[in-house]
């Protein structure tokens, strides 16, 4: 019982100081979003790995070599051997046709190259068809440039033997896109979703018209309406074979999809802009019919940035909707930067031992949020040059919403009727200044990227913070191979091995055999005893220490050596009261030992 006990108090402690997360059971599902491979892609960038053709010498080289992320790649050597045993007549077949088409394309990179082959591939029907579209007339110019290779497609999946392996594929994808990505998606829906205090719309009803022959007359017809109901469906799909750093989006009528390497982090990659779509597209149609009171307006700055860029669009609803995407990916962020600065700014000033240290904080703090706002004005200038005129307007009436709470689709009809055209026109000229100051700041960065602000630190907190949220889902298995990644790239950061320890204590209260529990507690004090010994060596946060200190005390308390658990206690008191620190609890764990004596 005692151990018991004093297990329970060890995790209540190590569990004090977690912060805010995805919320327990939040189901992407009830939201639209999918993560799943697709099958079809597999085969087509499969057949696509097996272009080659002969150089100038006559030697054989291979016409695709996308950059891939560590996984694609070894998958990429897994697809030669699997199919090494090609006939040589499809190879040729193959090649020829990729050869043809880069040679069509000049300029154009392998991952640009790539592209349109994924868009083909949800253009044709399932395995083991995988037909051509009945209808073509609407597809694009580049998905009809490469459509005629769908016959290489399926002949490679009829004579390859890769329909006994897509299954096996299928699995291998999944397993590697569980390990980083769908955490990921679920971050990025929930912190989209939470910022627009919204639900997408995942189905709707569309009326349409039917005509039936009336009983007993061969002329007479009636009409009626029918509803069909329809779901929208956005789909994250895990491709290993996906040019690492790239991000491919489609919409197919009411499904979206969003084209990734697994180990991309959807938190910051332009797949926010993709859920962003999916989720303001059903907006934008439902107040079509106010959108078009204001139709003129909108034309007219559209005519006007067409002038300088002929690119831009001249669909007004399009602009609209661009524009919307675009105002909430950059409100978002800088609401979410200034959100974590504040909080940082917050525990330094109360660890700052003077008015002025106070008063520094408070200043860099100021500095931070002018220059956030500086980067978002940038990104909407830019934004606002490639047609989505209604960048700052709809930037404006979100920085409204972000702290009451309203639902954007409850208020988009009153933020649509409020649009005035006529003050939009300036918003370039009143961004000037932001947008040279954020200019500067961004070539500075790029020419010292190791200076820092003294508010947002380095991206080991950042990624810290996103495996905390995987913790309070209780997903210590996870949390344990992410923070071991972030560890391989940071093996002297004490704070990765102190949040490696709280993950063995927090799933050692999941564990009933005693002998398993007993080896789990001794990683979390092998990691513990790793901080103290950096701090030998290293200045390390004396908050992180305080708390380091307790926790050892309580494992060595558990195992009723309370010799070294005072000790322990004693090292966390000398560092003295902090503020989140482990002060207190080691007052009591020494009283509570020293009674007991």
């Amino acid at each position: 019982m005692k151990k018991t006990v004093f297990l329970f108090l060890i995790l209540l402690f190590v569990s004090s100081s977690f912060g805010q997360a995805v919320p327990a059971g939040f189901d992407m599902s009830n939201y639209g979003v999918r993560v799943e491979p697709e099958k079809r892609l597999m085969v087509v960038l499969a057949t696509l790995e097996m272009a080659r053709y002969p150089n100038e010498s006559g030697q054989e080289v291979k016409l695709v070599n996308t950059p891939l992320s560590e996984s694609g790649t070894r998958f990429r050597q897994q697809l030669q051997s699997d199919y090494s045993a090609l006939p040589d007549d499809l190879k040729q077949k193959i090649g020829l046709f990729i050869w043809n088409y880069k040679k069509r394309n000049p300029k154009a990179t392998d991952a640009e190259i790539v592209s349109p082959f994924i868009s083909m591939a949800y253009a044709l029907t399932p395995p083991p068809e995988l037909a051509d579209p009945i209808v073509t007339s609407d597809l694009p110019g580049s998905l009809l440039d490469v459509l005629d290779f769908a016959p290489l497609v399926r002949e490679f999946y009829r004579r390859s033997g890769i329909s006994s392996k897509l299954d096996e594929y299928y699995k291998q994808y999944q397993q590697v896109s569980d390990a980083k990505l769908r955490g990921s998606a679920r971050e990025m829906v929930s912190d989209l979703l939470n910022y627009l205090h919204t639900k997408p719309q995942i189905s709707y009803a569309e009326k349409v018209k039917t005509q039936t022959k009336k009983s007993g007359s061969k002329k007479t017809t009636l009409q009626q309406i029918e509803l069909r109901e329809h779901e929208r469906r956005f789909y994250i799909v895990p491709e290993l074979l996906a040019p690492a750093g790239n991000i491919n989006f489609l919409n197919v009528r009411d499904d979206y999809f969003v084209i990734v390497p697994p180990e991309t982090d959807l938190t910051v990659s332009e797949a926010r802009r993709a859920f962003l779509q999916f989720v303001t597209d059903s907006l934008v149609l439902s107040n079509g019919k106010d959108i078009a009171t204001m139709k003129d307006g909108i034309k007219q700055l559209l005519d006007e940035q067409r002038k300088s860029n002929p690119n831009v669009t001249p669909d007004v609803y399009l602009a609209v909707s661009r524009s919307l995407v675009a105002a909430a990916d950059a409100r978002q962020l800088e609401h979410a930067k200034v959100e974590f600065a504040t909080q940082q700014a917050r525990v330094k000033i109360d660890q700052a031992k003077t008015v002025d240290e106070k008063k520094a904080v408070s200043a860099e703090l100021e500095r931070f949020k002018k220059a956030a706002a500086d980067d978002t004005a940038l990104t909407l200038s830019e934004e606002f040059e490639k047609g989505s005129v209604l960048s700052f307007y709809f930037a404006d009436q979100l920085k409204g919403l972000e702290d009451s709470g309203f639902d954007i689709a409850s208020s988009m009809r009153e933020i649509i009727l409020s649009f005035d055209p006529a003050k939009e026109s300036g918003r370039l000229a009143a961004a000037a200044e932001a947008r040279k100051r954020a200019l500067a700041a961004r070539e500075e960065r790029r020419k010292n990227p190791e200076v820092r602000s003294v508010i947002v630190e380095n991206p080991v907190s950042a990624r810290l913070i996103q495996i905390q949220k995987t913790i309070e889902e209780k997903n210590y298995a996870q949390a344990n191979t992410d923070l071991k990644s972030l560890l391989d790239k940071n093996p002297g950061d004490a704070r990765i091995y102190y949040n490696l320890a709280r993950v063995a204590s927090l799933s050692a209260e999941t564990i009933e055999n005693a002998e398993l529990q007993n080896r789990v507690l001794i990683d979390a004090k092998k990691n513990y005893e790793k901080v103290v010994e950096l701090s030998a060596r290293q200045q390390i946060d004396p908050t992180l220490l305080s708390l380091t200190y307790v926790a050892l005390g309580k494992i060595y308390e558990f195992y009723d050596n309370n010799t070294v658990a005072i000790q322990l206690y004693d090292k966390a008191i000398a560092i003295g009261p902090l503020n989140g620190g482990g002060y207190n609890e080691a007052l009591a764990g020494k009283q509570r030992l020293i009674k007991n004596q």
